[in-house]
């Protein structure tokens, strides 16, 4: 549900693009939107200042290169998009890859030449995003069956997207620092997210220090 600074916020937005624009719907968790889209552009940011030779150098993920984290947050963009395009059609399951499309594997992605890695990031994350703007409120609380017996609602999608970007921004190794996540969702992450190889960053403390 929105707070009321959030509603006031979207309908100036409506009134400045007029009739006829496409956004959000009211029933669109709005927070989580923002911190996924903001999350986006900070991977894309710290991903612009790569170069192609960088992407081969390693990520903060044991047994990954750069190249495998953007294309673990590619197909991780393509995953919620077809759970989000599933939702917006009133299914209940996720819609299936393409049937003539390459493999959606990391380690598949982490082969492909740097310009079409970089397109996959960008291509799937104006993919997901069609697909938020045009859920409609209906398809927001519908939950979609992504395995057998489990199901997620698809109104969880802007926080999963959320946190894996900016953990993987992290990950990417090119300086990313604690300050600049969310605090909300930092704490978030501290909280669910495993001790692992991808989640070696929260076991530093909240001083705004550089994540190593």
């Amino acid at each position: 549900m929105m707070s009321y600074s959030e509603a006031e916020e979207r309908a100036r937005l409506k009134e400045r693009l007029g009739a006829g624009a496409r956004y959000d719907s009211d029933a669109a968790p709005g927070q989580a939107l923002l911190m996924a889209r903001r999350g986006t552009a900070y991977f894309a940011r710290r991903l612009n200042e790569l170069s192609d030779a960088d992407l081969d150098g390693p990520s903060l993920v044991e047994g990954w290169s750069r190249r495998h984290v953007v294309a673990h947050v590619g197909y991780n963009a393509r995953r919620l998009a077809r759970i989000a395009g599933a939702a917006r059609r009133g299914m209940r399951n996720e819609l299936p890859p393409e049937a003539d499309g390459p493999p959606e594997t990391v380690e598949f992605g982490s082969t492909l030449p740097a310009h079409a890695l970089r397109y996959l990031f960008k291509h799937s994350e104006v993919h997901l995003n069609v697909e938020w703007r045009d859920l409609p409120a209906q398809g927001w609380p519908l939950s979609i069956e992504i395995m057998e017996g489990v199901a997620i609602p698809a109104a969880t999608t802007p926080l999963m997207r959320a946190r894996e970007v900016w953990l993987q921004a992290v990950n990417l190794n090119n300086g990313a620092s604690i300050a600049e996540v969310p605090a909300i969702l930092a704490e978030q992450l501290r909280r669910d997210v495993p001790k692992g190889p991808k989640a070696n960053f929260l076991d530093v403390p909240p001083t705004g220090a550089k994540l190593t």
